[in-house]
């Protein structure tokens, strides 16, 4: 045996306490010897269900949801391409139109709740108090109405609804 080679030296180090082991298990009555295994064995068993099978059956169970909800997104992201090549195809609203349509759906927001500033090919929505589902229906009027989409948003809410900025280009180059 070599100083030199670890391998040889943990055997040579463990051979005593292996020993002491095996004389003590020896010493020790069937029964007990039975006892000790299955307490062994249950340990084992725990062990295997916390590291390797509990796991597994989580993923297992929350695998279907998770590929509901990523379907889902997929659909979604789908009906978004799908809109985004309708908007691309059609043709811009003239800008006077589109000032127009932008003041008339902002006067439904209420005057002292919503001020629109044109400012060329951008609008500024400013907003206070305004409810989410007003805010919304704006928004789809802007893109439905004057081809505007929606290229800044800077929005808080508040007890008495929205307030901020919205801000929308108008015209082929948005």
């Amino acid at each position: 045996m070599s100083d030199n080679n670890p391998t040889e030296s943990l055997a040579a180090a463990l051979r005593v306490p292996r020993e002491l082991l095996r004389q003590w298990w020896s010493g020790l009555a069937l029964r007990e010897r039975r006892l000790i295994g299955a307490a062994a064995l249950i340990v084992l068993l725990a062990l295997l269900w916390w590291v390797a099978l509990a796991p597994a059956l989580r993923t297992l169970q929350r695998a279907p949801a998770q590929l509901d909800s990523a379907e889902q997104q997929l659909q979604l992201m789908q009906r978004l391409a799908a809109e985004a090549r309708e908007l691309r195809g059609v043709t811009p609203v003239p800008a006077d139109q589109a000032g127009n349509v932008l003041k008339a759906a902002t006067a439904r927001l209420g005057g002292d709740k919503a001020r629109l500033a044109l400012q060329g090919d951008r609008a500024v929505l400013t907003v206070a108090g305004v409810s989410s589902i007003a805010l919304r229906d704006w928004l789809a009027e802007a893109r439905s109405g004057a081809r505007a989409r929606t290229i800044e948003a800077n929005l808080s809410r508040g007890s008495t609804g929205l307030t901020g900025t919205v801000v929308v280009g108008m015209g082929p180059g948005t």
